[in-house]
């Protein structure tokens, strides 16, 4: 919107952008690290630094278009209008509750610890709540400001790779401030890749919407907080490789240059001309 009223050119837009995101995150990892704050057992209050991605974008939205410009961007955290096709709602619901059914499934089947589960609608509710909160924080941002610009220039699968990749170096302070070994910081990081080919796959076919991003963000989060019990006994290996052979499947029968070629509006538009 603001893109063509701003004399930095993308590139450099982009480069300001991910520098002003890690150094507005500064402050909440050093907290994190000097202190034992938590916001919820094994929550570092480093997490905080996830609204730093929506201030940075804020920041270069306001020095283009101001107030205006401001209120403009921040309305795409509710853009669910722009999604066409309701139907895929469905894996931006459901795509990961199925990994984690996935991952359950082959841990009991490989006779594994597990406890029993202990689901309350309440508290999963409550925090999914937090997490779209927590996920509008990064989409805004991610998505929102940086991802256009980057599948102009990449492709929807080289920006899903690089931006997962900048994501990857993002999330590792608070990682290692929880305590995350090294092994499993390595299958998470094929986990957060995965998982942003599919926030770019759901996003482009969602009408380019922030609110299914960040929806299907808040979904990536509260499954593993509910397997089985607030994320414990979660095997990242599992999950890391159940994600990368849907990637697979996305990409192939999506294609990896819009990761929309197949049933997106234009190709069921020209199926219904004569």
């Amino acid at each position: 919107m603001f893109a063509n009223l701003d004399p930095m050119m993308p590139s450099t837009r982009l480069s300001v952008f991910f520098l002003l995101v890690f150094a507005l995150s500064i402050p909440f990892w050093v907290l994190g690290g000097v202190t034992d704050l938590e916001l919820m057992p094994g929550l570092s209050v480093s997490v905080l630094a996830g609204f730093a991605p929506v201030a940075a974008a804020l920041v270069l939205v306001w020095r283009v278009g101001r107030l205006k410009g401001a209120l403009a961007f921040l309305k795409r955290s509710f853009d669910f209008k722009r999604t066409k096709d309701r139907r895929w709602y469905v894996p931006v619901l459901l795509l990961m509750p199925a990994v984690s059914l996935a991952v359950y499934g082959l841990m009991r089947w490989m006779a594994m610890p597990l406890p029993a589960p202990q689901f309350h609608l309440w508290f999963a509710l409550l925090m999914f709540l937090g997490f779209f909160v927590g996920g509008l924080g990064e989409e805004l941002g991610w998505s929102g400001y940086a991802l256009d610009p980057m599948q102009e220039r990449w492709g929807a699968l080289g920006a899903s790779l690089l931006l997962g990749l900048v994501g990857i170096f993002w999330h590792l302070t608070p990682l290692l401030l929880m305590g995350r070994s090294f092994t499993w910081i390595a299958w998470w990081c094929l986990y957060a890749l995965t998982s942003r080919i599919f926030i770019v796959w759901l996003y482009n076919n969602t009408g380019k919407s922030v609110f299914a991003a960040a929806l299907f963000h808040a979904t990536v989060n509260t499954a593993y907080v509910l397997f089985p019990v607030n994320g414990s006994h979660y095997d990242m290996r599992f999950a890391g490789l159940v994600m990368a052979a849907a990637a697979i499947v996305v990409i192939a029968v999506w294609g990896p240059k819009t990761l929309a070629g197949y049933g997106s509006n234009s190709l069921i538009q020209k199926r219904q001309e004569p």
